[in-house]
């Protein structure tokens, strides 16, 4: 059975007070970076792999995409997905992104956002995502960064008064399971090293064309000023690449 945290509903409910869940991606710290990184919509198929809310996939057909499929483990997630898409022609699926079964070079975008973290396999989906893209297709996602992920504990070293003081790295070369705590339920992710994961992504079939790790806009810190602390060190990497 895959991990299926998002179906608990106090998890829910508090995942669903944090301000991306409620205002969408203009509230993503990482978003203005994203945004950049994918390539244009129009006319073009889409596969979103832990689609959430679906503001992934509402933002693909607002940007001209023909067909667009979000998967999600959750039905709670889909359930809100379809809720948020109403009007749209967005078709939802709830099951484990690793069991997706689709055409061969169905799509010409497959997008993932802040999902593979959870993945214990990373290469064997890879390889799958590659089998299902078109050629010439775009292949971007983004999941925690190895410094955030190292440390089982995924929290800031702090003084006597709660000052944050630095983010820890340690294990780091000691890759797998970490059990976490987000949110205040305990959720088991995979740490894996920078080239670990650059490594899956190239021996799945794929040419890496950009690679970011991102930090809040100005915009953002202003909105949010609690995000400051995002200046110090990388939550998030983020990955485009494309099968030839």
């Amino acid at each position: 059975m895959k991990q299926n945290i998002y179906d608990d509903i106090d998890f829910f409910e508090n995942y669903g007070k944090m301000p991306r869940s409620i205002e969408g991606l203009n509230a993503a710290g990482e978003w203005h970076v994203l945004k950049n990184m994918l390539p244009d919509f129009q006319g073009k198929n889409v596969l979103d792999l832990g689609c959430g809310y679906g503001w992934h996939c509402i933002y693909a057909k607002e940007q001209g995409a023909e067909n667009v499929i979000g998967v999600d483990l959750s039905k709670k997630m889909t359930d809100k997905a379809k809720e948020n898409s109403k009007g749209l022609s967005i078709e939802y699926y709830q099951k484990p992104i690793e069991d997706i079964q689709f055409e061969n070079e169905q799509f010409d975008i497959i997008f993932s956002s802040l999902t593979f973290h959870y993945i214990q396999d990373l290469e064997v989906l890879f390889r799958k995502i590659n089998q299902y893209l078109k050629r010439g297709g775009s292949f971007v996602f983004s999941m925690e960064h190895p410094v955030f992920t190292a440390k089982a504990e995924q929290d800031w070293y702090k003084d006597e008064n709660e000052n944050r003081l630095h983010w820890p790295v340690d294990h780091y070369q000691n890759e797998g399971e970490r059990q976490t705590n987000f949110l205040g339920h305990k959720v088991v992710k995979y740490h894996r090293t920078v080239a670990s994961i650059l490594n899956a992504v190239i021996h799945s079939g794929f040419n890496i064309t950009q690679i970011s790790e991102p930090k809040p806009s100005d915009e953002i810190i202003e909105k949010y000023p609690e995000m400051t602390d995002e200046l110090r060190r990388p939550i998030f990497i983020m990955i485009a690449a494309g099968k030839s």
